[in-house]
């Protein structure tokens, strides 16, 4: 006797549905024998062990038959120990213990602990949204993960915490009500961050840059000496961010599914992620990758923030493996068995200190470095890597008595409406445009040109600073997009000549006694 079960496995962020087959034949001489084919990995291997034990404890009988699982398709590899539940039901269906024809009712998920209780298991937005996909109307998931499938409409969420519930309710023995997420309460949440800019006294030129590089999704550099607060500002980017869309929630919650970071607290990811990975982070944790690829540092900062502080001392390798998923929004990671693609469309701020001992130019302490150690130490960043950073933002040292002051500026909220309008306005602008384009720094040249088109006397204005402040070629195309940003802001719909202005004063290090 055939039983088929649907169940899904995980191939990047997304989730290929597999049917799992068990057939029972009688054994030989009453010694049961137990394969799994399909390509599993070890831990699938395993589960004849884990499997076994969890039927037995949970108080069923083990089948004495010759039993064959086949995990279809058989040419993907299957890894992982969602499988454990589907292949202990479709044991216990061809022993009759589980009703044969009600197990295709509902697909499942779940690893099995010996005793028989259902533990969670990475990945299962994707496999709920992949099964909803292939027309399948019942979900049986662990407890564990059921706010996380809860999100996905149109089908039924059956959260089980035992092996023995799912029999019952298999059988029609014991009703279990599907799960319902409230996604508009995750949402509620989703601006309490637990810091403001309101907080933030004086530094009101490097609010204003950040607000730009938030109303464009600009990249940003910035350079000061040691506590003058640019951690702090970084940490605060995500609060000016625009809310995420429910699409964007979904997309992040999928990363983090795969990575097994979901809580079940917080099944939704509906805030702005901040990553601030370590400079002794290996390429592997920062674009992901290992045996089985797992997403790595920039995707998990996908449609939030990646912070890196001490930008120069991070390996060189790690920063240029980083290039690539900067201008596409997207990583690559190829192995023998396949390739996995995850996403990375986020703003990276990084932060450094202007040389080594961190106290060039600062307004009270001596600096020791010699000129050639501070041209070392900024040219450990590449010249192609800092072209996909639009605004280089120089952060001074604020004077004590703007701390002390009772003076406030403007809150995250404020900044945040501004951020949106801007937003909104480049979302209108770019429907019609190439798939992809949402915001103004993912203008190509050829978009420039079109978007933020220069009038005569402004494009003088251009050329003549171009020139005299011998700006590198590579810093024209950025301040035209921080400039149509700028413009964004202002609510004009032509960049003006005090839109490039401004937008010349954020690209110092292309200078050419910078570059």
């Amino acid at each position: 006797m055939i039983v088929k079960i649907v169940s899904a496995g995980v191939s990047g962020i997304a989730a290929v549905p597999v049917d799992v087959e068990v057939d029972g034949s009688p054994s030989k001489a009453n010694d049961p024998q137990f394969t799994v084919v399909g390509l599993p990995d070890k831990s699938i291997t395993e589960a004849r062990e884990r499997v076994r034990a969890a039927v037995d404890n949970a108080g069923y009988d083990w089948p004495v038959l010759r039993l064959t699982v086949n995990l279809a398709p058989a040419d993907l590899k299957k890894e992982g120990s969602a499988y454990d539940l589907p292949i202990a039901i479709g044991a216990m269906g061809v022993s009759h213990q589980v009703d044969p024809n009600a197990i295709g009712r509902h697909a499942m998920i779940g690893e099995l602990a010996l005793d028989g209780r259902i533990r969670g298991v990475a990945g299962v937005l994707p496999i709920a949204l992949a099964l909803k996909a292939r027309g399948v109307k019942s979900l049986i998931v662990p407890e564990d993960n059921a706010g996380e499938a809860g999100v996905v409409e149109g089908m039924d969420i059956i959260p089980a915490g035992h092996l023995r519930e799912v029999v019952g309710f298999i059988n029609g023995n014991l009703p279990i009500e599907p799960y319902r997420a409230d996604i508009d309460a995750y949402f509620d949440h989703a601006q309490d961050y637990g810091a403001d800019f309101g907080d933030v006294k004086g530094q009101e030129a490097a609010k204003r840059a950040l607000m730009i590089a938030a109303a464009g999704g600009h990249n940003v550099l910035m350079l000061g000496n040691p506590g003058v607060g640019k951690s702090m500002l970084s940490k605060r980017l995500p609060t000016i961010l625009p809310r995420m869309t429910l699409e964007e929630a979904l997309e992040t919650t999928k990363v983090y599914s795969v990575a097994g970071l979901v809580t079940k607290e917080m099944p939704l990811i509906t805030k702005r992620p901040f990553r601030s990975p370590h400079h002794t982070i290996s390429d592997a944790g920062m674009i992901g990758g290992g045996t089985n690829p797992r997403p790595g540092e920039i995707s998990l900062a996908h449609n939030g923030v990646l912070f890196l502080d001490e930008f120069p001392e991070f390996n060189r390798k790690t920063l240029e493996v980083m290039r690539q998923p900067l201008e596409d929004g997207t990583v690559t990671i190829s192995r023998a068995s396949g390739s996995q693609t995850y996403p990375a469309r986020m703003m990276m701020v990084a932060a450094m200190n202007p040389c080594p001992c961190g106290y060039l130019g600062h307004p009270a302490k001596r600096c020791s470095c010699l000129p050639r150690q501070i041209s070392a130490y900024r040219g450990r960043i590449s010249g192609p890597l800092l072209d996909r950073i639009d605004i280089h933002l120089e952060v001074p040292a604020v004077d004590y008595k703007e701390l002390s002051g009772g003076a406030v500026g403007l809150s995250s909220a404020d900044m945040r409406a501004k951020v949106q309008a801007a937003r909104d306005v480049q979302t209108q602008r770019f429907k019609s445009a190439r798939q992809g384009l949402h915001n103004n720094a993912g203008m190509t040249d050829k978009e420039v040109r079109k978007y933020a088109d220069l009038a005569p006397e402004v494009k003088s204005l251009l050329d003549t600073a171009m020139e005299s402040l011998q700006l590198s070629a590579r810093a024209y195309t950025r301040i035209r997009k921080i400039a149509r940003t700028i413009a964004d802001l202002d609510g004009a719909a032509d960049v003006g000549s005090e839109h490039v202005t401004e937008a010349i004063g954020y690209r110092t290090l292309d200078r050419a006694d910078n570059a």
